[in-house]
């Protein structure tokens, strides 16, 4: 128990510091106002793969770097996270077979690719909000009051944050079926166990 607390923990520090790192190395794409960076939630997605508690530990790290080093709405946004993050860690703990597809780790995944879905809407919904109340006290950059809200945040920051979500999960489920023996992620280790077992009772 101590060393699987030790692990987790250390797991849990390096992905903060991923989060952390990933924005400012990584490219981004810019369409004025906004902008995304590619990557930037790989790091809380993959922790959603160990248990919520890691989730959680990852947002919060996260969160507090941001505040530190960055704008008050990006670490709130950054904060906002923990809202997908949690629901989505406690599904996969229940729900470990969706990362699999016929026994195996494919992008091709429905079940998965639906997950993801649903993920990546609360995660724009949630980050919606927060950019919002900024928007309505008047905190936020001129350029965002002169192209309007529906584009600035509906658009941009909805069906962008949509798209951006679904494409770095998918980095995240590609990096973590790659790497997973070698970390023994929870989640992808009781799809295979429950794989096994049901391909032994139908055999």
């Amino acid at each position: 128990m101590k060393n699987n607390s030790v692990r987790n923990l250390t797991i849990s520090a390096l992905l903060i510091g991923l989060g952390i790192l990933i924005p400012m190395v990584m490219p981004k794409i810019m369409i004025p106002p906004a902008s995304f960076t590619l990557a930037s939630h790989v790091p809380v997605f993959i922790a959603m793969f160990f248990s919520p508690l890691v989730a959680v530990a990852v947002v919060l790290g996260t969160t507090l770097g941001f505040f530190i080093s960055t704008t008050p709405i990006i670490a709130l946004r950054a904060f906002s996270h923990i809202i997908f993050a949690v629901i989505g860690a406690k599904y996969l703990q229940a729900h470990p077979e969706i990362v699999l597809k016929d026994g195996k780790f494919t992008l091709a995944n429905g079940r998965f690719q639906v997950f993801n879905l649903v993920i990546g809407i609360i995660h724009a919904v949630a980050e919606m909000l927060v950019v919002s109340a900024f928007y309505f006290m008047g905190n936020m950059p001129d350029t965002f009051y002169s192209q309007g809200y529906l584009y600035t945040i509906f658009i941009l920051m909805g069906v962008g944050g949509l798209i951006h979500s679904l494409v770095d999960f998918n980095i995240a489920y590609f990096v973590a079926g790659a790497l997973y023996k070698q970390f023994n992620l929870p989640i992808f280790e009781k799809a295979v166990k429950q794989t096994k077992e049901l391909n032994k009772v139908t055999a």
